[in-house]
């Protein structure tokens, strides 16, 4: 049996994310394209990297059907114009669909199976909205193995709100209001444009190109927020405002052991130190990091306090404050989402753990006293994910903020 080999993060890429619906910038352009798109990006930034030598592409989508199936990390592998020789295949776990395609591809480098990967995911929520033709078993409700709320993923947020008092409705609106001054900030500094890859559009005006997200509104203010209406329960805590909107978008990352990185010549932007996916209850699906994170950190030898960066789903707001007052960190901790997240950025689901990865591998550069920081987000049906990252530009000897 070989030796398990290092894995490493070399690189990702990812579109711009754009807004679903007929006015969102996507709305005509294909699924399967844009994660075509940046699969080309990614390569044609890594020009070292032979096409043939690459063993696997895994590509996510949560719902995969038309645009979005057919086999998508196969068919995308071809479309990008990799050999015919490199195989493929889909992957399906709702908003960890790219981060599990991650550790899988992570896994089989590991098990020293593998020495290149593609890992990623897209999600056109436009033209495929969350559950669209899904069918999901009467004995959930008829057993009531789950609440007709854990099919809801805004409904589970409100949950979280209910147990835990303290998450007040205001502290979720000035936890989104800090994302959308972080995007804006971060933008404002060049630190999210280097990994978007773009991407033409088409709409009845003509032809576009997309370069920047599409849902950011740095307008925002706490007045606005906490005028918005609560879909999800008459008088609830919900808005549009400090939850992840819906959206398209396609992001993918190159992956490769230490020894292929070596070879060619790869620069390393992260090593991957552990990962653990756990389930909570279905209604309150938002507190899976919490299981997940403790679970990496068990895995590792690691604590908590060894973590010194991190980026976190922002699903729902209340879902981060859930982690971070579970693990004694304050909301406005500059470690946690440096950039911004995806109440300003979106979440087209099965793509959003590369851009987890994207960010959290630039605050490293940037960060050289910082050893760990990982990646962690909430799953539907009650689940969450976490991947512990080692920054391989850490300084013992810098100066630490």
């Amino acid at each position: 049996m070989a030796e398990r080999a290092e894995v490493v993060f070399v690189d990702g890429v990812r579109t711009p994310f754009g807004r679903a619906g007929e006015k969102g910038m996507y709305w005509n352009t294909r699924a399967d394209d844009l994660v075509v798109k940046a699969m080309i990006g990614l390569l044609e930034r890594n020009p070292s990297v032979p096409g043939e030598r690459i063993d696997d592409v895994a590509i996510a989508a949560t719902t995969q059907t038309g645009d979005q199936g057919l086999t998508l990390g196969r068919t995308a592998a071809l479309l990008a114009g990799l050999p015919k020789s490199v195989p493929g295949f889909a992957i399906d776990r709702m908003c960890a669909g790219a981060m599990t395609a991650v550790t899988t591809m992570g896994s089989a480098i590991g098990y020293g199976a593998y020495d290149l990967a593609i890992a990623g995911g897209v999600e056109h929520m436009g033209r495929h909205p969350m559950g669209a033709n899904a069918d999901p078993n009467p004995r959930f409700l008829s057993e009531r193995l789950v609440s007709e709320d854990a099919l809801v993923m805004g409904a589970t947020a409100e949950r979280i709100h209910d147990r835990f008092p303290s998450y007040t409705k205001e502290r979720s609106d000035r936890f989104a209001l800090r994302s959308q001054q972080k995007v804006a900030a971060a933008y404002a500094a060049g630190k999210i444009q280097p990994d978007l890859i773009p991407v033409a559009t088409r709409s009845e005006a003509g032809w576009g190109l997309a370069t920047q997200d599409e849902a950011p509104r740095p307008e925002t203010t706490m007045e606005g927020l906490a005028a918005l209406r609560t879909p999800f329960r008459p008088h609830g805590r919900i808005t549009a405002g400090n939850a992840s909107g819906l959206n398209d978008g396609a992001a993918v990352s190159l992956l490769a052991s230490g020894h292929a990185a070596k070879e060619l010549g790869l620069t390393v932007k992260m090593k991957m130190v552990s990962f653990a996916f756990a389930g909570v209850e279905p209604e309150v699906m938002g507190l899976g990091p919490v299981p997940s994170t403790e679970k990496a950190l068990r895995k590792a030898g690691l604590a908590i306090t060894d973590i010194g960066l991190f980026e976190l789903n922002e699903a729902f707001a209340v879902q981060v404050i859930s982690f971070l007052d579970h693990f004694g960190i304050d909301d406005d901790d500059p470690r946690v989402n440096e950039y911004g997240g995806a109440i300003a950025i979106g979440h087209p689901l099965a793509s959003s753990g590369v851009r987890l990865m994207n960010q959290l591998a630039h605050q490293f550069e940037a960060h050289p006293e910082v050893r760990y920081g990982l990646t962690a987000m909430c799953i539907g049906l009650g689940m969450g994910g976490t991947i512990i990252w080692e920054n391989p530009h850490f300084n013992r000897k810098a100066k630490k903020r």
